[in-house]
């Protein structure tokens, strides 16, 4: 390992956008949001995006597993901002993808906080891999 951190992201390298204010029981004791939400901000993105894409979360066949998940931090976000939590598809492959999320203030070009999460997607029943559905695989193609 090099110990050189990869550059930040900028805006212009993600696909999709959705903005979510932050709240008051985000923040901890130092004034800025605990590093837990951020993960809560990264599963928001991207689960609304599935679900916008036809992913029924209730009662499909196939819903997505989270196998893997990382976030790096930049700089801190606190309440009372909005931040727009942007997202891309970093590899797609026949039963799983990898997310790419990057979260930035309103204005911004460089993010406070990237990261990923890893879905593989599976058979609601066995819990086994499945090929991802069409439509969603559409979705993800449009963010790739």
């Amino acid at each position: 390992m090099s110990g050189e951190r990869a550059p930040i992201g900028t805006r212009s390298q993600y696909r999709h956008t959705l903005a979510i204010p932050t709240r008051w029981q985000d923040q901890d004791a130092y004034g800025h949001v605990n590093n837990v939400v951020y993960y809560s901000y990264f599963d928001t993105v991207l689960t609304r995006f599935l679900i916008e894409a036809g992913l029924d979360v209730r009662a499909g066949p196939v819903i997505g597993f989270a196998v893997e998940s990382l976030c790096r931090f930049h700089k801190a976000i606190s309440f009372p901002e909005t931040i727009d939590a942007m997202l891309r598809v970093a590899r797609l492959g026949s039963s799983s993808v990898r997310f790419e999320i990057g979260l930035f203030g309103q204005g911004e070009d460089e993010a406070r906080a990237e990261g990923h999460f890893v879905h593989v997607f599976v058979d609601r029943m066995t819990e086994r891999p499945a090929a991802i559905p069409p439509t969603i695989r559409a979705a993800l193609e449009r963010i790739l």
